[in-house]
């Protein structure tokens, strides 16, 4: 039964994961961002940790306290999460466009490299909250597939309940890294000034875009 419970949470992880939220968005900062491989790899990684952990504490949550009320709650979060994606892209499409006024701005009021150094030192706090904010939209859309594979591993013991939570998460990652640094490869492949001047606000479009897709679809 084990196995068969293991080869059940690979596969559910990966078609889960081939939703476009689950990479669109880290492949469309990665590209505005400028991000190398290994920090898109690192920050799927960390996100996708997020996202299952926190619907195996779901999963625990309900086994201990009624399973049908934790499965409504995860289901809630899943119905709201691709609002959050969509108000997340929008925020950063408009972080962009500010940017691109005040870069503006300053080329216009400031001759001296110390306001460039001031800007610079803006952009790289906003890209790390970029990061740490799709981390926390991550871990506040629970996996509620993962729940009832848990749970059916428990009589079988906690071993084989953390092999299953185990061969699930490490499917999701795999699985959502396998498609962003590809992905990213391709965006990065190509040039043109306007994309790196409008990168921020391109990327906060798609972003939404797919929270819309996602939305609409129930995917």
């Amino acid at each position: 039964m084990v196995s068969a419970l293991v080869v059940a949470a690979v596969s559910i992880a990966a078609l889960h994961a081939l939703a476009p939220d689950h990479w669109v968005p880290f492949a469309a900062l990665a590209r505005s961002q400028r991000w190398s491989a290994t920090r898109t790899a690192s920050v799927t990684t960390l996100c996708g940790a997020g996202h299952v952990t926190v619907s195996v504490v779901v999963g625990i949550a309900g086994g201990v306290l009624g399973i049908g009320l934790f499965e409504t709650f995860g289901a809630a979060l899943e119905g709201v999460a691709p609002l959050v994606l969509i108000g997340f892209g929008l925020a950063y499409a408009a972080w962009g466009a500010g940017r691109i006024l005040r870069e503006r701005w300053h080329r216009r009021m400031h001759a001296a490299g110390e306001a460039h150094h001031h800007h610079r030192h803006h952009h790289l706090d906003h890209h790390a909250a970029s990061a740490r904010a799709l981390f926390l939209l991550f871990c506040a859309d629970p996996c509620v597939a993962v729940i009832p594979l848990m749970l059916a591993a428990v009589p079988a013991g906690w071993p084989a309940t953390l092999a299953v939570v185990a061969a699930y998460e490490l499917a999701t990652i795999a699985t959502m890294v396998a498609l962003v640094l590809p992905a990213r490869a391709a965006t990065h492949a190509v040039r043109a000034a306007w994309i790196d001047r409008f990168g921020e606000v391109l990327a906060g479009g798609v972003i939404a875009g797919v929270g819309v897709i996602v939305s609409v679809a129930g995917i």
